[in-house]
């Protein structure tokens, strides 16, 4: 020790002043104390003092460390756990103030996010378990993004402090949203839903690939970026998403079906499916009217709207039916759009996909039934634990005081719900898949069979034939543009009236009302029965207007 009582410097250099040391002492200092910090000191002793350093050379000290990489301990300073690498890339030095690409994209490190979204969600649910029970769907969203704040702050203070470039505000604002998203929403996959140009999300993982498609609503497809580096993670991500709506996603159920916040429907298998497969369907026509459907998608003329709407005022049971992707819940809304705004509606769904009962200045009352798959053991009466049906909603519904019920799709044996409506009460509505119009009740008789061996075919169409009054059938195609882009386009291509009938083979009658002309489009046939014309005429429909436009398409139907 000098004379002077200070530590000789080694190189024979004149140690730091005591303002400078306790500087340099205070910034390492803030460095340990940062909220996310993990690589704290267990036994108390304080950091080692700052290198000694001449007077004159400040940058030396810890507070401008930037000579030290990301990679490397700095003297005295904690390491912390948001500091492992730079979750947004930084740009080149002399562009770290440019913003992101031309297409406002940011390049995001998603497995970064995933630890600090581990992170986040623990301290989250620390803070919530000091809170007790008491908090609200919206307190605990506003805790969570007050700790994702916290964690922007103190990587961006650890930025500036290691010498590395800052974010830009289009870095921060990514930052905050993918964070925010893989806390309470869908993660990578919630941009792609939000897209309004998006119809279908088609996600393929191979082992470490993960192929995602877009169906875009001109029909065009297109390429995008994965929403998780590996079947296995996208696996967890679908089993957090079931779990979240008591729908287990395990080797045992190896099928999952959800709505996802936004309206969405996602289908998605794994373990009996050579790939795991997701398809995500978006809703983009929730509020569309019959004169939409006529002037805007050219989904059908203007005289058969008027019938269309005309049935549905008189209480008619109508089937929409088409290949997959055709346009038949879209559909079902405009039809719905002519009930009566004081009527009082059910819908019954495996998924809510009507979203009628969001639809409050339009529909005044609708209660909305969906189905709940069981997760407990399976009882003695073969059915699984909290297990909720359709077939246990219509029962239920019988004392709402309902003037319509409508079962959104059939696809098996639901088909005897859609006839207990049907049957129940005037006007239901109800979706399925079939090849042609001629083809639906025979899909639906199928369809009335999977009940089992009790259920013969003659019952099955003794049953649809009295129930159903109309069976309109979509079509769909991919055109292409003059300038080379595509567009999807839907239509009507004909409408049937079914009756039952003692002399047809088959069982049941069918009259073609509408039929496809030279272009496919459903138009007047001028077979409308005179007793069925005139009821619909006394809920506003135009004969005068269907009888010119079957003479102006003469010869269309054949049979």
């Amino acid at each position: 020790m000098s004379a002077n009582g200070h530590h000789p410097d080694t190189n024979g250099r004149d140690p730091l002043r005591a303002d400078e040391w306790l500087e340099a002492r205070h910034a390492a200092k803030r460095e340990q104390t940062s909220p996310f910090a993990r690589g704290r000191s267990t036994n108390g002793t304080p950091p080692p003092p700052p290198p000694v350093v001449e007077d004159h050379d400040p940058t030396s000290l810890p507070i401008f460390a930037g000579a030290w990489t990301s990679e490397q301990e700095l003297p005295g300073r904690a390491r912390s756990e948001f500091s492992l690498r730079p979750l947004v890339a930084p740009a080149p030095e002399e562009h770290h103030h440019n913003v992101p690409d031309a297409d406002g994209r940011v390049e995001l490190d998603w497995e970064l996010i995933a630890q600090y979204r581990a992170e986040i969600s623990s301290r989250l649910t620390a803070r919530l378990d000091k809170e007790g029970g008491r908090v609200t769907d919206e307190d605990r969203e506003q805790m969570g993004l007050d700790v994702i704040e916290e964690l922007i702050k103190s990587e961006a203070e650890t930025l500036v402090s290691t010498g590395r470039p800052p974010w830009t505000k289009d870095q921060e604002k990514a930052l905050k949203s993918a964070l925010h998203a893989a806390l309470f929403g869908l993660g990578r996959l919630q941009p792609l839903v939000e897209r309004e140009d998006v119809e279908n999300i088609i996600v393929i993982a191979r082992g470490p690939v993960c192929a995602v498609w877009l169906e875009l609503v001109d029909g065009t497809l297109v390429e995008a970026d994965p929403i998780a580096d590996s079947e296995d993670e996208l696996r967890e991500f679908l089993a957090d998403l079931g779990a979240r709506q008591n729908r287990p996603f395990t080797e045992a159920r190896p099928h999952l079906d959800l709505r996802l916040p936004g309206g969405a429907r996602l289908a998605a298998g794994s373990w009996v499916m050579a790939y795991t497969s997701v398809v995500i369907r978006r809703h983009g026509m929730r509020e569309v009217s019959m004169d939409e459907m006529v002037y805007d998608r050219k989904a059908c003329t203007a005289v058969l709207a008027d019938f269309l709407a005309a049935c549905v005022r008189a209480g008619k049971s109508i089937v929409v039916s088409g290949v997959q992707g055709s346009g038949k819940t879209t559909w079902v809304r405009a039809l719905c759009s002519c009930i009566p705004p004081w009527e009082m509606i059910g819908t019954f769904e495996t998924e809510f996909e009507l979203h009628l009962h969001e639809l409050v200045d339009r529909h005044k009352i609708v209660h909305a039934w969906e189905h709940r798959p069981g997760s407990g053991e399976v009882g003695i009466d073969g059915r699984q634990a909290g297990e909720f049906s359709l077939e246990e909603a219509i029962h239920h519904s019988f004392r709402f005081n309902l003037a319509r019920q409508i079962v959104g799709e059939v696809r098996g044996p639901e088909v005897w719900n859609m006839l207990k409506a049907m049957e129940s009460g005037p006007g239901s509505i109800s979706t399925t898949h079939a090849r042609s119009a001629e083809h639906t009740i025979e899909k639906l008789v199928s369809c009335a069979m999977e009940k089992g061996p009790q259920v013969t075919r003659e019952l099955a169409i003794s049953k649809l034939a009295a129930a159903i009054d109309i069976v309109m059938y979509l079509r769909s195609e991919v055109v292409p543009n003059d300038d080379g882009t595509f567009r999807k386009q839907r239509w009507v291509e004909e409408v049937l009236v079914v009756q039952p009938s003692i002399d047809a083979a088959r069982g049941y009658a069918t009259t073609p009302i509408f039929a496809p002309n030279q272009l496919g489009q459903a138009v007047a046939t001028g077979k409308l029965d005179n007793f069925l014309a005139q009821e619909l005429a006394r809920h506003g429909f135009d004969l005068e207007a269907y009888k010119a436009e079957s003479q102006a398409n003469p010869g269309v139907a054949t049979s």
